[in-house]
């Protein structure tokens, strides 16, 4: 290959990357926003406090319901069509929130967009896992990917913050904007896809019925936690008929002739314990996050832009993430570098814990940078181990049960954190210092849930040598052919 063709060929690639990598902020970016808007909304709607909290839940509903079905439609349906056509349903229903004047109305506008989400984010992530040779130009893609996505997130606070003081509308028309760019863009970037076989395109109804259903009923159960006591009757029972269309979901995928998910993949115990692990990270992650927020606006007094420009340190990690990461990725491997990520989540919200009324933000100030440092060394190469040496077929899969995992994971620790604060508080009289203890009594949740994490990575530590993040030396050929037109 000419020295021209390659410098093409890598442009080429780093356009397609900046591609992906624009879905995964819009989709980082987009929660965030209206996690900061929400309570304008509901002012100006008149929204009770059930459907403004539904408002929040409904994505994570359909986003956690159908990342399953999603992922493994990319393999089935194609990875290009299946991100081109959910991303315009983003769009579309972005826009009609944006129009809403109707509580219900930004309630399903908000659990569609969650299903093109969780249709489009696993797509994303297998055009990166199927266009990048695999090796450490796949595990930089990668970790680019991961770090924009959190980044995103953390901007995402700030410029929620801003739109909604220009008014809360803009907070669902500005993503409308980005998703036409990334569309046009998108269109001319994507790799063409050749049509799979029909043995390939066998669809396995029963068990895309059967796991929708059972994701959405656990999620449900799941999110109606923090509720407590309040209709427990019906948290129980949404949790258990979850169980019970998963018990029933893997019998079908047993005797399926072309199964949804392929059962033996579970036997990737690296993979396995790299979902558990961004379950466990990101509901502690975001618990953490829940809980300062509600410590500064309902304590503190601040207002939600001050509180997001407080906490945009956390989005350290867009920096660090397609930096630092790779560097220690290539010299100690994935295991050590996620085991180190735990470790320093560990300490960063344990310093929390004795926090204060009057606590000074240099004082909050090591957790938040730690805690996005953190962030940055576990989260992209947990995404590697997910889907590392997972055949081209079923990169949708790997990504689909990735994602499941992590926004199950983004649900639990919001709902565990809520549901401790408010047992912590209903015995309480209501002051400032009861409300403290509630907090910080609430803040043990995420501590326990990266302890956990800690010790579930260890076990990837057994055996690990420094370079198990790199693959086997190719040969010069292959390296040339990884080098051409690949980022790095």
């Amino acid at each position: 290959m000419t020295t021209a063709s390659a410098a093409r060929k890598s442009g080429q690639s780093w356009a397609l990357l900046l591609v992906l990598c624009g879905t995964i902020f819009l989709e980082g970016s987009d929660v965030a926003m209206l996690a900061v808007a929400v309570p304008t909304i509901r002012a100006d709607l008149g929204l009770t406090t059930g459907t403004a909290a539904w408002v929040m839940s409904g994505y994570v509903l359909g986003y956690a319901g159908f990342t399953l079905l999603g992922g493994r439609a990319a393999d089935l349906l194609g990875r290009r069509r299946m991100f081109l056509t959910w991303l315009g349903v983003f769009l579309v229903f972005s826009m009609l929130g944006g129009f809403a004047t109707d509580g219900w109305i930004l309630v399903v506008a908000r659990f569609v967009t969650g299903v093109a989400a969780a249709f489009m984010t696993p797509a994303a992530m297998s055009i990166i896992t199927t266009s990048y040779t695999e090796g450490p130009q796949r595990d930089k893609a990668l970790l680019v990917f991961a770090g924009v996505g959190a980044g995103g997130f953390s901007l995402g606070l700030v410029i929620g913050g801003l739109l909604t003081e220009l008014g809360w509308r803009w907070v669902f028309f500005a993503p409308v904007f980005l998703t036409g760019a990334i569309l046009l863009a998108a269109l001319r970037l994507l790799p063409a896809e050749t049509r799979p076989e029909q043995g390939q395109r066998d669809y396995d109804l029963a068990g895309a019925a059967s796991a929708a259903a059972a994701m959405l009923l656990l999620a449900y159960g799941i999110v109606r936690l923090e509720h407590r006591s309040e209709g427990l009757g019906l948290t129980i029972g949404a949790l258990a008929a979850g169980l019970a269309l998963l018990a029933a979901f893997i019998v079908i995928e047993r005797r399926a002739k072309a199964p949804l998910v392929r059962l033996g993949i579970f036997r990737r115990t690296a993979m396995v314990r790299a979902d558990l692990g961004a379950l466990l990270f990101l509901g502690a992650f975001f618990g953490f996050q829940f809980i300062i927020t509600l410590y500064l606006q309902g304590l503190r007094d601040w207002s939600s832009l001050q509180t997001a420009i407080a906490l945009i340190v956390m989005g350290c990690d867009a920096v660090l993430a397609p930096t630092l990461t790779p560097r220690l990725v290539n010299r100690y491997g994935n295991s050590r570098v996620i085991f180190g990520g735990f470790l320093l989540a560990i300490v960063a919200y344990g310093l929390f814990l004795p926090v204060e009324l009057d606590w000074s933000y240099a004082a909050m100030f090591p957790s938040l940078i730690i805690a996005g440092t953190a962030f940055a060394l576990a989260y992209g190469p947990l995404t590697i181990a997910a889907t590392d040496s997972v055949a081209k077929a079923e990169q949708g899969l790997a990504g689909g049960l990735l994602y499941t995992f992590t926004q199950f994971g983004s649900a639990v620790g919001i709902s565990a954190v809520t549901a401790v604060y408010g047992i912590a508080a209903a015995d309480a009289d209501g002051s400032p210092r009861a409300v403290l203890d509630a907090y910080r009594t609430a803040l043990v949740v995420p501590v326990v849930m990266v302890v956990l994490g800690a010790v579930l990575s260890s076990f990837g530590l057994r055996g690990a040598r420094p370079a198990d993040g790199q693959r086997k030396e190719a040969s010069p050929a292959a390296r040339n052919e990884a080098s051409d037109g690949v980022p790095g």
